[in-house]
């Protein structure tokens, strides 16, 4: 049964966090707009579970306060929903070595006293503001690393960094998309610790000073933000449950087909399309865009990651005073980390009690994805035990979650699909291809890029 067709300003394919903000700030602006999402809940992988006295997020755990967009969307969204920033104690990071978790350097000076670099790399620390730039725009992040500050510092900040971040492999990343205020460090300013020192000098306005790069989430969840932003958007504004949308373009219009799970389907007609979707699912999207034409953009690689919730009534293992620990490659662990939400954020578990998030997986160990459950839990427990001595706390219950698609890798082939990007947009005058596909990949890029479009829309 066919309903007659809708029509709308601005279509936006995908209900997560970049297409509610986007959303949202186009209701604020009494833009007419629809948003379609395939599953039957809005949010994407961003989830928060209550259990027994235990708030925890499956999904994305925290965000950093990167851009100023960040700040202002809990303020336009304050009181119903507020952001909420570490706790203090969280601001330390715990990197493993030899089977000892060591405090990562948060300065220059504790980088010269840290166990983690070597002697000689410590000096090459000191002579990094001497160094030449690099003039290889395609550098990966451990090229760059290494000849600035060494192989250690290589093993033992950025290798567990990008691990953490990423998932990723630092050989296969390119700087200049992975990490690219680094990138823009060396080339700005000739040197990281010379542009850290003169970007911190140079004048702010008031709203710069809102992107403080704190840890932040949502009180009470990530949930709660997904909510606040779905109501100010209205019921009437999001379609869900659209498991098949064909996508035409014609005469500078497009046409969307959608198919519900309940079998109704329709046409909505709009003169603007968005899409925030993953690169792996866009070219089962579009009909008038050939997947060859598509493929610079579809190939885009994503790891896939496991997590492991572990949650403890009482907690009688060492003290949790981190935001959480990162594994080096080099120690041949078969984790990636561990983050302390308890510590992170207060009144997410009874009293005494904690939380682990463990994930596992990344572009290094994707074998790790197909492995059973049980498989997953003995080898946590195995590598945990030894780390925590578990065994002294009273575990409340434990989870897994797999994300097939977790975190892009910004690599060899992001200049190739960024241009793809380019050309497409200027080929279907109308058409804006975003999410994690470009601009970053975190909670505060998924929040900028949203208010940038929304800047764009008229």
């Amino acid at each position: 049964m066919k309903q007659s067709n809708k029509s709308t300003g601005v279509l936006i394919i995908g209900a997560g966090l970049t297409g509610l903000t986007l959303g949202f700030l186009l209701k604020r602006r009494n833009i007419d707009f629809l948003i379609v999402e395939k599953e039957s809940r809005a949010g994407g992988v961003i989830n928060t579970r209550q259990q027994v006295g235990f708030t925890y997020e499956t999904g994305p755990n925290t965000g950093i306060i990167a851009h100023p967009e960040v700040v202002e969307l809990f303020e336009m969204l304050a009181p119903e929903c507020e952001i909420e920033l570490a706790d203090p104690k969280a601001e330390n990071r715990w990197i493993l070595k030899n089977g000892k978790w060591k405090n990562l350097p948060s300065g220059l000076i504790s980088g010269i006293f840290t166990p983690l670099f070597s002697l000689y790399d410590k000096f090459r620390i000191l002579g990094e503001p001497f160094r030449k730039r690099g003039t290889n725009p395609m550098e990966s992040v451990s090229g760059l690393v290494k000849r600035r500050m060494g192989q250690s510092f290589l093993d033992y900040a950025v290798d567990p960094f990008i691990s953490g971040i990423y998932a990723g492999d630092p050989d296969q990343l390119v700087t200049q998309y992975a990490l690219p205020k680094l990138y823009t460090l060396e080339q700005k300013y000739g040197s990281f610790i010379k542009g850290a020192v003169k970007k911190s000098r140079e004048p702010k306005t008031e709203r710069d000073h809102k992107a403080s790069r704190k840890v932040f989430a949502a009180k009470g969840g990530f949930e709660n933000l997904i909510q606040s932003l779905t109501r100010h958007i209205g019921a009437e504004n999001i379609i869900y449950s659209a498991r098949d949308v064909k996508i035409s373009y014609s005469d500078s219009a497009f046409s969307t087909e959608v198919k519900l799970d309940n079998g109704k389907s329709f046409t909505i007609l709009s003169q603007k399309l968005i899409t925030t979707s993953g690169g792996h699912s866009l070219a089962d999207l579009f009909d008038f865009i050939d997947r060859e034409e598509l493929e610079a953009v579809t190939k885009l690689k994503y790891a896939r990651v496991v997590q492991l919730i572990m949650a403890f009534n009482k907690w009688n293992g060492p003290e949790l005073n981190a935001f959480g620990g990162l594994v080096p490659s080099k120690e041949k662990r078969n984790f990636l980390g561990v983050l302390f939400p308890s510590s992170i954020f207060r009144g997410r578990t009874p009293e005494g009690g904690a939380l682990l998030s463990v994930f596992l997986g990344g572009m290094k160990r994707p074998d790790i994805y197909d492995m059973n459950d049980e498989e997953i839990y003995k080898l946590a427990d195995m590598e945990l035990s030894e780390l925590f001595d578990l065994l002294k706390s009273d575990l409340a219950f434990k989870e897994i979650y797999r994300y097939r698609h977790a975190i892009p890798q910004y690599d060899n082939t992001s200049p190739e699909r960024l241009k793809r990007i380019s050309e497409l947009q200027a080929k279907y005058p109308g058409l804006l291809l975003a999410g994690n596909i470009r601009d970053g990949i975190g909670i505060g890029d998924r929040i900028r890029q949203a208010f940038d479009i929304s800047g764009l829309i008229n």
